[in-house]
């Protein structure tokens, strides 16, 4: 559900709102809602407050700078130094990690310039002897592919300097480095016929692009040699560093952001010569923590409560509040959605029944839930012992509590899975079958799934090899195509019949709340639109049987006819709004196919897991003993390729058919509201002093004000 919000306006003297702000922060509920326009200043902050904005923006900056220099994380908590102290704190250790940033900095481009050109450096430097010193004479190095010609180099060079020069050339791992030597006179005449050989000079970064060769060879020796030791002393003095002053930094750089906040509030807040206004909301639930904050200031401070309007009021944050089963799915699968419009509908405990149910029938293989209730019970042994994941994959930290929640809804989802493994009789496919664990009863679904008009031929054959004995009656054959896969697409299809229908009843229920005659005339011409499409489609077999539209004795007919006219009465009275709605009758009808989805990729995960286990029980029959071997490794591995490839797409169709078809006719797309987002402290909580008198007004709207 969404939690109800309350609006509150409160008004501080001027000198006191520091204080009053930092209360603020200290309960955590007020979120805050800029103002705009009117006769007090809104916006930037000028003066005395913009200079200490600035001022308190820089060292934060140079705080966030030097943590990210220092490659710190949180440390335990420490005490926050002084007010005075913190300028000497940041900069304190902002100096001496910046000569050690550009150090390291630099260390590392030497070791990144001696992997790359190292070994081509040492093989010119021994070329060119004592050359790289002459002052008549000048070096252009260069280096060549191994399919590169040097004929070609030579050609160009003759032809511009006749024989004023000398090429060396040495082998170098796959490649070859080479060196041109001319008279300096003659250098850029030597680099425009490298050119014309499309071959590349080789110009070294940084500060070794003046050295001569055999300097800097000598320089890129001595990193080879005692580079990473220095690199492994710089970092020890780095964590050194960060173990000293991480703890102060952190708290100087939290209490840093908590003040920038506070000129933050200033900016958004509407600002007279003597006093300042804030508006924003606050959850129902939370208000008394608000009362709280602000009752200390007495008659400094003004607040007024009342209900938010959620029927004209804009930007109203959202917060959604459920609790036990449904929670874990807010936390995790509802993160994937935009948050509903305030005072519209939550559709978290809807997802949270269907996600799971529907990924189940898609997966419906024993062994695959078994996988994925292993996979969550690790996930919630690592929440339990408050251990958080980095996932390389995403390049993400999973939280012990997201890991928790995680945990939860795999668990669910594995559960489903298992039990409508159970129903289709599949474990890794059809291995169970294959073992007569499960098998299929012909004549018990013909008892269960006869009122379909189906009938379960027994094949002899089968018969005679034993394919219809076994434990476990399989009550939900999907694989079996050619008999039960009509049933399958329908009783998909019903959950779409269901839920479409049932978001556009959900339209009509939100336009009576909000009085919205426009959304119930659609959400009534839609549902009833919808439902006569539905019908038709029952009655006529699929479009087989069009003269049974004409049976006035089959009520069928007249709920069909009766949907009809309504969706006409409802186009009428919306046709200005929603001229193409007889077109979206289309599309949703579509929309209800759509969930033919949950059948068909359901159908193709269970062939594929079918085939992966065929495979190995037919290297079993045919080779023994070692078929056995090699039929349980290629299974396994070809299982763990096919849920690798299909994961992936078997949890977003679920998730799509909730996005999409049914919360498209609910409005839940149409429209969102910000993520409820309290004004929050970083640091200690304040021990601001406020005044003590405390004295109660009354608005005329009955709201106590203080």
């Amino acid at each position: 559900m969404i939690n109800p919000m309350q609006q509150v306006v409160i008004a501080v003297r001027k000198r006191d709102s520091e204080a009053v702000i930092a209360a603020l922060q200290d309960a955590g509920v007020l979120h805050l809602k800029p103002i705009s326009g009117g006769p007090l200043n809104t916006g930037n902050l000028s003066g005395n407050d913009a200079q200490e904005r600035r001022e308190d923006e820089r060292l934060l900056a140079r705080a966030e700078s030097t943590i990210a220099e220092l490659g710190a994380y949180r440390p335990a908590p420490a005490p926050l130094p002084a007010q005075s102290e913190w300028g000497n704190v940041v900069e304190g250790v902002a100096q001496p990690v910046s000569v050690l940033a550009r150090q390291r900095q630099e260390l590392q481009s030497d070791l990144d310039v001696d992997r790359t050109y190292g070994d081509a450096v040492r093989a010119l430097a021994r070329m060119v002897g004592t050359l790289d010193r002459s002052r008549r004479l000048a070096l252009v190095p260069f280096l060549a592919s191994p399919g590169d010609n040097l004929a070609e180099l030579d050609r160009a060079l003759r032809a511009s300097l006749g024989d004023r020069f000398t090429v060396a050339a040495e082998s170098v791992g796959q490649n070859r480095v080479g060196v041109i030597a001319t008279l300096r006179a003659d250098r850029d005449a030597a680099r425009a016929a490298l050119s014309k050989a499309r071959l590349g000079e080789l110009r070294l970064p940084g500060r070794f692009d003046t050295m001569p060769v055999s300097d800097a060879a000598a320089e890129m020796e001595q990193i080879r040699q005692g580079g990473e030791a220095r690199q492994r002393q710089l970092n020890a003095e780095r964590d050194r560093l960060a173990q000293q002053h991480g703890p102060a930094l952190f708290a100087v750089r939290d209490a840093l952001k908590d003040r920038v906040a506070i000129h933050d509030v200033r900016a958004v807040s509407a600002r007279g010569k003597y006093s300042l206004a804030m508006q924003g909301y606050v959850p129902a639930d939370r208000v008394p923590a608000l009362q709280s904050a602000v009752a200390a200031f007495g008659d400094a401070v003004s607040y007024e409560l009342h209900p938010v309007d959620e029927h004209h009021d804009h930007g109203v944050p959202v917060e959604l509040k459920n609790t036990g089963y449904v929670t874990p799915f807010q936390n995790t699968v509802m993160g994937l959605m935009s948050l509903p419009k305030y005072g519209t509908f939550d559709p978290t405990w809807v997802v949270a029944w269907f996600f799971p149910l529907f990924f189940g029938i898609i997966m419906a293989d024993i062994g695959y839930g078994l996988l994925f209730l292993a996979f969550g019970m690790w996930l919630l042994g690592k929440a339990r012992r408050g251990e958080g994941w980095n996932v390389p994959l995403l390049g993400a930290y999973l939280s012990p509590q997201t890991l928790r929640d995680l945990g939860f809804v795999t668990n669910v989802m594995a559960a489903w899975t298992i039990f409508w493994g159970f129903l289709t009789g599949e474990f890794f496919g059809t291995l169970l079958e294959h073992m007569h664990f499960f098998y299929i009863n012909p004549p018990l679904l013909d008892r269960l799934w006869g009122w379909t008009g189906l009938t379960f031929p027994v094949d002899p054959y089968r018969a005679e090899e034993g394919y219809y004995r076994g434990l476990i009656p399989i009550l939900f054959p999907r694989l079996e195509t050619e008999y039960f896969g009509n049933v399958a697409l329908v009783f998909a299809l019903l959950f779409g019949i269901l839920q479409v229908l049932w978001g556009w009843g959900i339209r009509v229920q939100q336009g009576l709340k909000h009085k919205d005659q426009v959304h119930v005339w659609e959400g009534l011409a839609m549902f009833g639109g919808v439902g006569a499409l539905i019908l038709l489609a029952f009655i006529s077999r699929g479009a087989q049987d069009f003269g049974a539209l004409t049976n006035f004795a089959d009520p069928r007919v007249w709920l069909m006819i009766a949907g009809f006219v309504l969706f006409v009465v409802g186009y009428l009275r919306v046709s200005k709004q929603f001229p193409m709605l007889p077109i979206e009758l289309m599309s949703q009808g579509g929309s209800v196919v759509s969930y033919a989805r949950i059948f068909a990729v359901g159908l193709v995960s269970a062939i594929l897991a079918k085939l992966c286990t065929d495979l190995g029980w037919a290297m079993y029959e045919s080779i023994g003993f070692l078929g056995i071997i090699l039929g349980i490794v290629i299974g396994a591995l070809l299982h763990l390729f096919v849920l690798a490839l299909t994961l992936i797409g078997h949890i977003l169709q679920p998730i799509r058919l909730h996005m999409v078809e049914f919360l498209n006719p609910t409005g839940f797309n149409n429209e969102t509201s910000p993520r409820y987002n309290p004004l929050r402290r970083l640091s200690p909580a304040s021990r601001a002093s406020a005044p003590a008198s405390s004295i109660p007004v009354t608005t005329a709207s009955g709201q106590q004000v203080k």
